[in-house]
This record gives structure tokens, C-alpha cells and sequence, in this order.
């Protein structure tokens, strides 16, 4: 089982990514994940699927995926977030995931992606609040 990046190195894989792209896609990078720590500075950076950079906290938030005409972020748990502001572009028909395709030039609406960022936080630590104490079981009177 391999095992995972360490967070120091993660965060030092997606700087080298972000440098390695050296275009829009680069600099979009860069600013998504500088909106998603701004949205949450307790984030963990990670590193996986050989080269995603992806971002977790209680669970995984999203990934930065970089393609040739678009940088995309995609929710893990996408389709249960509500999305006012219409973010999520690709990846709508699926049952869990949902993604935004951002394209060279696209202006993105940084307050409504950081409230997307935190509900997606709060919907994967709902419910991992601390175990409730177990009750003493009772003793059978004979």
C-alpha cells in the first residue's frame, strides 16, 4: 500500500505544479487554492492520483485538476451542496460529485466558491462531532 504524501510535501508538489504550468492554467490554480484557504484556513493540502492536487478537511473537499482548456474543480460531495450562484458547470448528472470547468478568461465569483468551499467543510464534518457515551448496560435482576 503506498503510502501518503506528507502534507509539507503536498503543499510543495502543488506549488511545483503551479510553477511547471507557467500559463493561466498556472495562475488559476494559484488562485482557487488561495480562495480555498481563505475560505477555510484549517484545509489540508494532499497529493494524490500521481499528480491532484487536492484539498481536504474532515474528509475530501475538492481537487484541482489541470487539463489543456480547463482548470476543474471538482466537489466530492458536489450534489449535496446547495449552489445559488450556479458555480457547478460540469459533472451534473452524476449522484455525488459535481465540478467547476473554469476556462481562460472566466472571471469566478470568489465570495460564492469560499461559501462553497465552507459548506462542503460543514457537510463532511456533520455528524463526526464526538461519540456520545455509551449507556451502562443494566443488570438482569434474577
Amino acid at each position: 500500500m503506498k503510502r501518503p504524501v506528507p502534507v509539507e510535501s503536498a503543499s510543495a508538489l502543488i506549488d511545483e505544479k503551479i510553477k511547471e504550468l507557467g500559463d493561466w492554467r498556472g495562475k488559476t490554480l494559484a488562485k482557487v487554492r488561495e480562495l480555498i484557504h481563505e475560505a477555510d484556513p484549517e484545509i489540508v493540502e494532499e497529493w494524490k492520483w500521481m499528480g491532484t492536487p487536492v484539498w481536504s478537511h474532515g474528509g475530501l473537499v475538492c481537487t484541482g485538476e489541470t487539463y489543456k482548456k480547463v482548470v476543474k474543480m471538482t466537489f466530492s460531495k458536489g450534489a449535496a451542496l446547495k449552489d445559488p450562484s450556479g458555480l457547478f458547470n460540469s459533472s451534473l448528472d452524476g449522484n455525488v460529485r459535481r465540478a467547476i470547468d473554469i476556462h481562460e478568461g472566466d472571471k469566478v465569483d470568489e465570495e460564492a466558491l469560499k461559501e462553497l468551499i465552507r459548506a462542503a467543510v460543514a457537510l463532511n464534518l456533520k455528524g463526526k462531532s464526538k461519540p456520545t457515551p455509551q449507556r451502562a448496560s443494566r443488570k438482569r435482576a434474577d
